[in-house]
């Protein structure tokens, strides 16, 4: 799309409104995912994005977006131009190659372009997580592939799925013979096709109303607009140079030390820029951890996001200020075919958000974030089996009724309905009943822990104690977890979250810990359970509002043996009597001695 700037700039409100009006139809596209998807990863979870690049694949719209989706897109539309030299109105790409863009093989993405007047000026993309896509096992997370071929998922690197509107019923029927839930899968499938389609007229309408003069002049303006903002918030950053380092757990045998997860910041407010450094990390390994490019500079670009004014649009304007360095082979970086990363979007990925943020913090008090609660636990665990109330047909689900707790900030406690830190609280939860209605499983529990929050001046957000288990035939599940050695960490004298525990549960009531990765099938009668982690806190636990630690108490995130020794409160009163106040006296002596 050839941009030519007019003498005269646009309004300030006519920019608002078209960013909105961008905004708008990425939302229209997701709320047609939301409501047309068959699974429940995508109508209760809502495990997709949408969101636009421009027609020289510049990311330029996602809306409200999961960050480990959207900051990549314009990676998949390169390849699809790349690929595609004679592109067309009508046409629609499907593409989930984690080598040439995408996140992971997971996330099958709808590619659409947006022509007007014969001239290609967008391209519309709605990227979803499947139920299954055909790997060895059940499940779209293979933490123990040796590689892509291990893993077995089908790959489609912009494979033209639509020709002027004909739908190529060739590749459809091959995803539907390979993958476990042909229907649940296609389903899917025409979702995301409506929801491009729908971002594709939603365009069209716009460029019929402005023109595509005033389009063309608006994307070039909008992005040096962008870009301006993050400049200025760089430049009230302190200069500084930071190197941070953190642990993936161990996961015996193949990984008996952990992953180190390694980043260098340099923060340059003279210039109003920060190159974010990851050519230290270690190189491919043979399983399926390995980040794609795509969550490689999502990951970075979401922690820096997470430290910065939450006005700054997130497009390829204020990209501009961000320069990151990777390394071709490596585990953080770019991969290097056929090395597996079919876990690519969360485990090393929930660290890396983790390490960036937390690196700001070091900057000093006022600046950056904890570590937010992480681990794939029994809340994210799939499912898969046969389903007797619907003649034994197969099901394979990924769970998304985890909660692990959001990492405090330097002004507020930790975010309750965070999940993970690749979706920020972005994701929805799944509701238990339509779970519960879907699939033949039963929650036994689902609670809010105590006493395991990250205290602080500002405390983490707490995990939850889950269990579930199989209602009648026997259910596979599939785990790859982390957090379970090495807990979210605190900052500027903030605690730590606790670590993660993972349970199995007999039909006589015996309870043993499973490790971090596995596979184990559950019948009747049994149960999977696990604690999921908390957010880590920010600054000192004695400096926190001793009535902020009063509300903790009564609404049960913290007991009242806990507010004395980790924030030095003590209480008038009782929580039976209704009557619990603050003793100022004996708080005072506390934090004082």
């Amino acid at each position: 799309m050839a941009v030519k700037k007019s003498l005269e700039k646009l309004s300030p409100m006519l920019l608002a409104v078209l960013s909105n009006r961008f905004d708008g139809v990425v939302r229209e596209m997701t709320n047609t995912l939301l409501r047309t998807g068959r699974s429940a990863v995508i109508n209760s979870g809502r495990d997709f994005s949408c969101g636009i690049t421009t027609a020289d694949n510049k990311l330029f719209a996602t809306a409200e977006g999961l960050p480990v989706h959207t900051y990549g897109l314009d990676l998949q539309t390169k390849t699809m131009c790349r690929y595609h030299k004679d592109i067309n109105e009508g046409d629609a790409f499907l593409h989930n190659d984690p080598y040439s863009g995408c996140s992971h093989p997971a996330d099958h993405t709808i590619i659409v372009p947006v022509f007007w007047e014969e001239e290609h000026f967008f391209n519309v993309c709605a990227k979803a997580h499947q139920a299954d896509i055909g790997n060895s096992i059940p499940s779209t997370y293979h933490v123990m592939a040796r590689d892509i071929y291990e893993e077995g998922a089908l790959i489609f690197p912009a494979v033209k799925i639509e020709s002027k509107g004909q739908l190529n019923d060739d590749i459809v029927r091959m995803c539907q013979r390979r993958i476990r839930v042909p229907e649940t899968w296609h389903g899917d499938f025409l979702a995301m096709l409506g929801s491009a389609r729908t971002g594709e007229k939603g365009i069209q309408s716009i460029l019929q109303k402005y023109s595509p003069t005033v389009i063309k002049q608006f994307v070039s303006e909008w992005f040096d607009y962008s870009e301006r903002k993050m400049r200025e918030a760089i430049k009230k950053l302190p200069k500084a140079t930071i190197e941070r380092e953190s642990f993936h757990d161990p996961m015996p045998p193949i990984l008996p030390n952990g992953i180190p997860v390694r980043v260098k910041l340099d923060i340059k407010p003279e210039v109003g820029e920060i190159e974010i450094d990851l050519t230290m990390n270690i190189d491919n390994m043979d399983n399926g951890l390995n980040m794609s490019q795509a969550t490689s500079i999502s990951t970075a670009l979401a922690g820096t996001y997470n430290c910065l004014p939450s006005d700054i649009p997130r497009n390829d304007g204020s990209y501009r200020c961000v320069k990151i360095k990777m390394r071709e082979g490596a585990a953080i970086g770019k991969p290097k075919f056929p090395h597996s990363c079919s876990v690519a979007t969360t485990n090393i990925a929930d660290r890396l958000v983790n390490n960036v943020q937390a690196a700001f913090a070091e900057l000093g008090k006022g600046y950056g974030l904890a570590e937010g609660g992480l681990g794939m636990g029994v809340g994210f665990c799939v499912i898969s089996g046969k389903d007797k109330r619907h003649n034994n047909s197969d099901y394979v689900n990924q769970l998304i009724i985890g909660q692990n707790g959001g990492p405090a900030s330097p002004k507020s406690d930790g975010w309750l309905t965070y999940g993970i830190p690749v979706v920020g609280g972005v994701m929805y939860r799944d509701s238990i009943e339509i779970d519960e209605l879907h699939y033949p499983l039963h929650f036994k529990e689902i609670r809010l822990s105590q006493d395991d929050s990250g205290v602080g001046e500002y405390r983490g957000a707490p995990g939850a104690l889950i269990t579930l288990g199989p209602s009648e035939n026997p259910m596979t599940v599939v785990f790859g977890s982390d957090g379970m050695v090495n807990p979210p960490r605190g900052a500027q004298g903030g605690g730590d979250g606790n670590v993660n525990q993972m349970y199995l549960i007999q039909v006589d009531g015996t309870k043993e810990s499973i490790p971090n990765v596995g596979q184990i099938e559950l019948f009747q009668g049994m149960w999977i359970s696990g604690r999921e982690s908390s957010g880590g806190g920010y600054g000192d636990p004695f400096c926190r509002d001793p009535e902020k630690v009063l509300s903790d108490v009564v609404e049960k995130y913290v007991s009242i043996q806990s507010a004395r020794i980790s924030y030095g409160v003590a209480f008038l009163g009782s929580l039976e009597n209704d009557n619990l106040s603050v003793d100022y006296s004996t708080t005072s002596a506390l934090r004082d001695g």
